[in-house]
This record gives C-alpha cells, sequence and structure tokens, in this order.
C-alpha cells in the first residue's frame, strides 16, 4: 500500500513560480532613530511616546552605528540613581549597543524567523550600500505569517496572492 502524502500532488518549479516572502517586503521603513549626541532622558521620552523597545543610531550619514534600548535606558536610570546624577548627564553614544547584527533585505521571512529564534533579538536592521534602510522585528515576521493563514507554509508564496 503507498502513502499518500497530505500536501497533495507537488508542482514542478518553473519560470512561472513565485518569489520567496523577503524580508524587505515587511520590514518597516519608517523608523523612529536615534543620534549619538542625544540624552537618554530624550530616547526614554520617544520610547514612551512611540511605544517602542528601542531602535536604531545612525550618523549624520544615515549610517547605522548602534542600537538603544530600553534596557539600555534602565541601566543608565538605575546608575543615575545609585550615583545620583541626573538622566540628562548619559547620553545615547555611551549607552548604545555597538555590536549590532544586521539581516539581508532579500532573506526569505522564514529564515529570518530562525535567525530571530536563535539570537534572542526582538529587531534586525536592514542595511544596504551602507545606509540604513528598515527594520524588522518579530511582530512584522508574524504579520507575514498571518497573510499565509490559509496556505500551505511554503516559502516560495508571494505576498498578497
Amino acid at each position: 500500500m503507498a502513502i499518500k502524502s497530505f500536501q497533495g500532488a507537488r508542482k514542478q518549479q518553473n519560470a512561472n513560480e513565485p518569489t520567496p516572502l523577503k524580508v524587505k517586503d515587511y520590514m518597516s521603513t519608517k523608523l523612529i532613530t536615534f543620534r549619538p549626541e542625544q540624552t537618554v532622558q530624550e530616547v526614554v521620552e520617544a520610547l514612551i511616546r512611540h511605544k517602542i523597545s528601542g531602535g536604531p543610531v545612525v550618523n549624520d550619514k544615515q549610517e547605522l552605528i548602534g542600537i538603544i534600548s530600553e534596557g539600555d535606558c534602565l541601566k543608565q536610570l538605575s546608575e543615575s540613581r545609585y550615583y545620583n546624577m541626573p538622566l540628562a548627564h548619559d547620553n545615547v553614544e555611551l549607552r548604545m549597543a555597538r555590536d549590532v547584527e544586521t539581516i539581508d533585505g532579500n532573506m526569505d521571512v522564514f529564515d529570518a524567523a530562525n535567525k530571530f529564534l536563535q539570537s534572542k533579538r526582538r529587531r534586525f536592521p536592514i542595511v544596504e550600500n551602507g545606509k540604513l534602510i528598515g527594520q524588522i522585528s518579530q511582530k512584522d515576521i508574524l504579520i507575514a505569517a498571518l497573510e499565509l493563514k490559509g496556505e500551505n507554509w511554503n516559502s516560495t508564496t508571494k505576498r498578497g496572492s
């Protein structure tokens, strides 16, 4: 007795096959960014105002130089209280994470999901030609998955189909 596939018959790949779901199709491009000279207090205010948990730090050329998060701000808050220093004492450059892992905009969203699981990060910046062009978050990956809810989890399914 033959075993039948629950997925049904498989199609041969051809030139008309949809392209894989790409990170760049789901990344956010209207980002809240920070400058190295900004105070941590300004960052805290922006994080609360925009309801975000962190953001990229860029220089005047829009090149990614770091990431600042709620955790970085909390650490500064804790230390400022301990040393009795005002929040405005520190700036972003002193508190940001400099070792920033980026993701390729052409990466498949399901590969990006695995990268999120392995790294325990909440967001990855996307850099192209040295410039910050976007950011993908875990929520963006979930949005991509929801758009495919009625289809197979085949990474060759095109967005909006």
